[in-house]
């Protein structure tokens, strides 16, 4: 079992007794902050939730940018032992609404940008009371809740000194994953889950007060948590960019000095289709993780003169498989299997189906609590998650005799672009609103910058037309700009198995038709 004291909270009171003054976040074009000042204020945000009636178990959704605040909410409900449930900042409509209601967060903290998407949901909110608006002093609203300013909330705060704070098996936080044939799920991802992500030896390395990782994930996935974790295990910096930006990755490198980063999805690829410089291998950075690997990857380490590895992880799991350090197999390969986690790829009795056969991953770990705990108000989801013992990612792999793991495509339906996860569910309920639309699928198309794309198949209703240029206005203002399809096509009918289920598989197998709409190529 984990020990307290390395509970992230407990951690960064031990690095602010130890080296207060040494620099830990930093915001590109924005505040810095130490280990000794970050406990203190988020000690302060600890009290200003109290005297706001929040306490132990109660959910509170953050909704925020990445940055010193966006941590400092969260760290700060973690002294009280509530769970902090971060929104998305894409998330509009029903997604927003959903989310909100569903968690059943009694409190919501946001900045001004993002209050006006709560108009359109307000009346339909039953749990939500108080909004806090982080990033104006005073505030006038005319939502039907308490809306307050960043100086009413924090007037008379000061640090909660007095606060046991959360132990290994308490709620981290509640994160919001992909919904596969239904609505999103809110992972249960407890402090000992987030430390087994955090510490794994490709994230630890060889890392010390000395280096910086560059941080340019959201705070509700896993890829913004897990390095504030990691960098206080190790002592070192975390700088953080709200969103990727190609053009600025090397600036910010060079000018904070980031020697390690993670590259997700695209990300590799936009990088290395940059035009060659010759100081491309001028920089602090040595170390990446890379999830996947590149085809070009020998090139891409020569070019930038940086060492890779590799790892496969989700939500509700903590990195089982990662590459022998710096060493990979091969490029498709996401690395053998890590120490204290036990993997098996099964058939659909999750019987064993040995190597080199296609299954589904499965998995389970030694210690407690170092899986999730499992899904926010969802017994059978979890029960189903779970079966046979077992956590079920619903993700095709392979393996072979050597023990490295590969991973195929997806058994369930999720789409994955840009780094974000993506409900084909979630994106069929908001185009089936279209007043002309009777049914729809949406999949995975490939894209040419890795990951996928997002395909949508309309039929129109009886003497209806469905344009596909229309149909995207209708869905630009209801859907996150990630979800936002790039492919349209309008058919007479969906194939479909005996039982009425729409066989995407077919669908995905045509992939881009000549009868299939791209936006990008309509401008």
């Amino acid at each position: 079992m984990l020990e307290r004291h390395l509970v992230l909270p407990h951690l960064l009171a031990a690095r602010a007794a130890e080296c207060p003054d040494r620099m830990f976040l930093q915001e590109v074009d924005g505040r810095s902050i130490s280990y000794g000042d970050l406990h203190r204020y988020t000690l302060t945000w600890a009290d200003a939730y109290r005297r706001l009636g929040i306490a132990a178990g109660d959910r509170v959704a953050v909704m925020l940018p990445t940055g010193i605040d966006a941590v400092s909410a969260w760290l700060g409900l973690s002294w009280l032992r509530a769970w902090e449930v971060p929104v998305n900042m894409g998330y509009v409509g029903r997604m927003l609404h959903y989310l909100l209601e569903h968690s059943r967060s009694k409190l919501l903290v946001t900045a001004a940008d993002y209050l006006e998407r709560l108009g359109d949901v307000a009346d339909r909110l039953t749990h939500l009371e108080t909004i806090v608006v982080h990033d104006r002093n005073d505030v006038t609203s005319d939502l039907p809740f308490r809306v307050i300013g960043r100086s009413e909330f924090l007037a008379g705060a000061a640090p909660a000194t007095d606060l046991g704070g959360p132990g290994p098996a308490d709620i981290a936080t509640v994160m919001y994953t992909s919904g596969t044939t239904g609505p999103s799920k809110g992972v249960l991802v407890s402090w000992a889950q987030l430390h087994a992500t955090a510490s794994t030896s490709i994230f630890t390395g060889d890392f010390g007060a000395d280096d910086a990782y560059y941080m340019p994930f959201p705070l509700f996935h896993i890829s913004g948590k897990g390095p504030v974790y990691t960098f206080a295990l190790v002592g070192g910096r975390v700088v953080m960019r709200p969103s990727f930006n190609t053009s600025a990755f090397w600036d910010d490198i060079r000018r904070y000095r980031c020697t390690t980063t993670l590259l997700l999805g695209a990300m590799a690829n936009f990088i290395n289709r940059q035009e060659r410089r010759p100081d491309d291998a001028d920089t602090p950075l040595h170390t990446v993780v890379m999830v996947p690997l590149i085809p070009e990857l020998e090139d891409f380490k020569q070019r930038f003169g940086v060492r890779v590895s590799t790892a496969f992880n989700m939500t509700e799991i903590s990195v089982p498989l990662h590459s022998d350090g710096w060493t990979l197999a091969d490029l498709e390969s996401c690395g053998k299997v890590r120490p204290g986690y036990e993997v098996r790829v099964v058939d659909t009795d999750d019987e064993d189906v040995g190597p080199g056969r296609v299954g589904e991953l499965i998995v389970r770990a030694d210690e407690p609590w170092t899986l999730m705990a499992g899904y926010l108000d969802m017994p059978e989801a979890t029960t189903a998650a779970w079966r046979n013992l077992w956590l079920h990612t619903g993700d095709a792999f392979r393996y072979d005799a050597d023990g490295n793991y590969y991973f195929l495509d997806r058994i369930k339906d999720t789409i994955r672009r840009r780094g974000e996860n993506i409900s084909s569910a979630e994106v069929e309920m908001v185009v089936n609103e279209h007043p002309a639309v009777l049914e729809s699928a949406a999949i995975a198309v490939p894209s040419e910058w890795g990951e996928d794309e997002v395909k949508i198949v309309v039929v129109p209703r009886p003497g209806e037309n469905v344009e596909p240029a229309d149909l995207i206005d209708f869905l630009s203002p209801r859907l996150p700009r990630f979800m936002l399809p790039r492919y349209v096509e309008v058919v007479t009918s969906l194939p479909k198995t005996p039982t009425e289920k729409v066989r995407k598989v077919e669908l995905r197998t045509q992939g881009i038709t000549p009868d299939t709409w791209d936006r990008e190529g309509a401008g």
